[in-house]
């Protein structure tokens, strides 16, 4: 991603923006045109596709329908234009959609003039600042943003305002198979559970014996720790049946210098020199290491 784009995007500061966003612009300002606070027909509002939000309580809907029975809906629902008269939203989707339970005609919208990439952006800051995102969900908006964006790491983290290790933590979680992220999206397990399992050898039968016993995250970390490192026991001791002494001795003097597994595979007259991390602050620590040759 070229660093000019990256540093404006980030110079406009999205959290600021959320925070405008329920305020209407003055008809005078320099921004491109806008309506705020403007009632509009609700079929004619529609969600947004994008949204990395998927899962809605219907009983949070249900009571939140009857509090807009009662009150209306106290803060307009923040849309986009996407042709003559109609709007898709970028915040607010869970006040639509208990409207329509409500059986509300019309909603106040804000209209914003943004484009695809703002509009993501947008939607994943404000789910995650008001926690409204599972674990998977959140995983997969980062991902899509890197993906279809080109955002890195360090930039998601500035946006978000949490640390770059708490996205990449977050992105390990859609290395798991698939009903393991099914019992994440649930509720089943929390992110910490989940992300003690992605190097397991088994993580679908590790969570279904977690979930089964309620065992705490330390719980989980000490079992996925012991099917780690059996499961390194066994790969060492099939590659050593193929490895001259030499290359096990350099694996060793590698390890104990690194305090990190090291395993050297020769095919040819080149090869592969892996340097296994359990941490981020492993990994760190070995590219200060390489940075600093």
């Amino acid at each position: 991603m070229n660093d000019d784009i990256s540093k404006r995007r980030l110079g406009r500061g999205l959290a600021a923006l959320i925070g405008e966003m329920d305020q209407p612009i003055p008809v005078d300002d320099a921004r491109p045109a806008v309506s705020a606070d403007r009632m509009t027909p609700i079929e004619f509002v529609s969600r947004n596709p994008r949204n990395p939000r998927r899962h809605f309580d219907e009983t949070v809907l249900q009571e939140l329908a009857g509090s807009i029975r009662q009150h209306g809906i106290v803060q307009p629902i923040v849309v986009r234009t996407i042709g003559t008269g109609r709007y898709e939203i970028i915040a607010g989707e869970r006040r639509w959609r208990a409207a329509q339970l409500a059986g509300l005609v019309e909603i106040p919208v804000i209209i914003r003039d943004v484009d695809d990439r703002t509009a993501l952006e947008l939607a994943i800051v404000e789910n995650v600042q008001r926690a409204d995102l599972n674990p998977l969900e959140e995983a997969m908006g980062y991902d899509q943003l890197i993906e279809d964006h080109g955002y890195t790491q360090n930039d998601l983290g500035e946006i978000i305002g949490k640390s770059r290790s708490h996205v990449a933590n977050s992105l390990r979680l859609l290395k798991l198979p698939e009903p393991v992220r099914d019992m994440l999206a649930d509720g089943s397990l929390s992110a910490g559970h989940a992300r003690a399992l992605v190097s397991t050898s088994d993580p679908t039968s590790l969570a279904r014996q977690i979930v089964a016993k309620g065992m705490s995250v330390r719980d989980a970390e000490r079992i996925a720790q012991n099917d780690i490192r059996g499961l390194s026991q066994v790969r060492q001791a099939v590659t050593s049946q193929t490895k001259d002494s030499d290359t096990i001795a350099l694996e060793r003097s590698l390890t104990d210098r690194l305090g990190l597994d090291v395993s050297i595979s020769h095919k040819g007259s080149g090869g592969q020199l892996r340097i296994n991390y359990k941490t981020l602050e492993q990994l760190e620590e070995i590219c200060r290491l390489l940075e600093a040759r």
